[in-house]
């Protein structure tokens, strides 16, 4: 995927970037190939008129994958800004090999997009609900509201953190206790824009020549003599692939965490403190449901889950998730009375040995101003400089955001908003020794378009996870 950000006007749809125009190619064709061998796939990209693009930008997704096999990996792009891109793999495993180009956007719509999202924070609108007894009343919140009306003002005057609502005459504001969003019916699009952005015209296969390999085991080709994986390793790019439906990492290894013994005694006397979204909630409830002696406490908010909490006190073992703060794009109410920032939340954690924190941060903020995003994680980053600082033994992990099926309102919620975000959540922590989850690779690998993927790629997620704790 390339990362530049086009500054492009859109004004003839017939000049974009076109998948079935476009062709990929191998570059250099060998007649044998080779487990380990590295292979680069040229794309050349058409409008559709068949005029050679002159200028990159694109967003394109890439893997390689054999089905039978259930092995995939993600590819790297390079983009020589000119219409061409090379596509670097690497051939892990023997057998027919697939290749999959797809075209997601057209650097036209990545303009667009990128545009649309830094316009304005209007997309998404808030309803707050304050309370006094029996007596309850609406009003408008968000993160922009207009100043010259009375405001209730949320904020935190050391992080440049700010939420407001529209004050109720009759009510404190701090009697703010739920709050609810809302898509409001609003486009920063422009109607050819719109159009292009339909969900017809994104995530189109480009025609490859030729359509797969076959790799061979010519050598005793062994990456595998590695460490452990350890927090505070690098890891490359693409970081693993899938072998039978198992994610393989290609820079350390993962030990068997295939029994519940192994699982236990990975967690015991443990405290794990998951911050973030709903997808790093999928790992407590994984954990949950694999390891029955974790007992879940019903916190009685059904419906309105923003605080999960199980334990297994035979082996002092405590896993607590807590949602991020503002902004939680909800269609049902959510309490607000608890709430507070990642940072908040690690700024109050002592930390120490037996303290873990994993955080995710990235599906909620794609309708919202970059620069939103950008100093929520700078904030994260200065908390856990602290936390450092007085417990160094304290292990982090971070989740990186997922793919998901964004075609149905890419200009809210496109897998482009998302890379854009892995790539600030990478630049800004990578120098922190924190450990990364790769669930971007992972999920491009699977393939699984689900803002909350399947049991067994949670289950892949889970291993790296146990493997850099323990």
């Amino acid at each position: 995927m390339s990362a530049m950000v086009p500054n492009l006007t859109l004004t003839d749809l017939e000049k974009t970037s076109s998948a079935r125009r476009s062709i990929a190619t191998i570059v250099h064709p060998k007649l044998k190939y080779c487990v380990g061998d590295k292979l680069i796939v040229q794309i050349d990209m058409f409008d559709n008129f068949g005029n050679k693009k002159t200028y990159g930008g694109d967003f394109i997704k890439t893997r390689i994958f054999t089905p039978n096999l259930q092995a995939a990996a993600s590819g790297n792009i390079e983009d020589f800004n000119n219409g061409t891109y090379h596509v670097h793999f690497t051939l892990f495993w023997e057998g027919r090999v697939y290749i999959s180009i797809v075209l997601y956007h057209p650097s036209e719509g990545v303009a667009a997009l990128w545009r649309s999202r830094n316009e304005d924070y209007g997309l998404v609108y808030f309803i707050g609900t304050f309370m006094n007894g029996s007596q309850q009343v609406k009003s408008e919140c968000g993160f922009d509201l207009n100043s010259h009306k009375n405001l209730c003002e949320y904020r935190n005057g050391e992080d440049n953190e700010a939420f407001y609502c529209y004050k109720v005459d009759s009510l404190s504001c701090k009697s703010l206790a739920y709050l609810q969003s809302f898509n409001r019916q609003l486009s920063f699009l422009t109607p050819l824009e719109t159009i292009l952005l339909r969900r017809e015209n994104i995530a189109i296969e480009i025609p490859k020549n030729p359509e797969y390999v076959d790799v061979q085991t010519c050598k005793v080709y062994s990456p595998w003599n590695l460490e452990k994986c350890k927090i505070g390793m690098k890891s490359p790019s693409p970081s693993g692939f899938v072998l039978q439906n198992i994610w393989k990492p290609v820079f350390c290894t993962i030990p068997n965490f295939t029994t519940q013994k192994k699982m236990y005694n990975c967690l015991s006397d443990k405290m794990i403190y998951f911050l973030g979204d709903s997808t790093v909630q999928q790992w407590v409830t994984y954990l949950v449901q694999t390891l029955k002696d974790l007992e879940k406490f019903d916190l009685h908010r059904a419906g309105m889950e923003t605080l999960m909490v199980a334990v297994d006190q035979k082996r002092n073992i405590h896993l607590q998730w807590k949602k991020h703060s503002h902004p939680t794009i909800a269609s049902h109410l959510y309490m607000v009375k608890d709430d507070a920032y990642i940072h908040e939340q690690i700024n109050r954690l002592a930390g120490g040995h037996h303290y873990i924190i994993v955080i995710c941060l990235g599906q909620h903020f794609r309708l919202f101003p970059v620069h939103l995003f950008i100093r929520r994680v700078i904030n994260v980053y200065n908390a856990l400089l602290n936390l450092f600082l007085r417990s160094p033994d304290t292990k982090v992990i971070i989740k990186t955001e997922n793919t998901r099926d964004d075609r149905h309102d890419a200009e809210r919620l496109s897998d482009f908003h998302g890379y854009i975000q892995n790539l600030i959540v990478r630049d800004i922590f990578r120098n922190l020794p924190v450990a990364m989850v790769d669930a971007w690779e992972m999920t491009i690998a699977y393939n699984t378009h689900n803002v909350h993927p399947p049991e067994h790629v949670i289950k892949s997620q889970i291993e790296m996870f146990l493997t850099y704790i323990c």
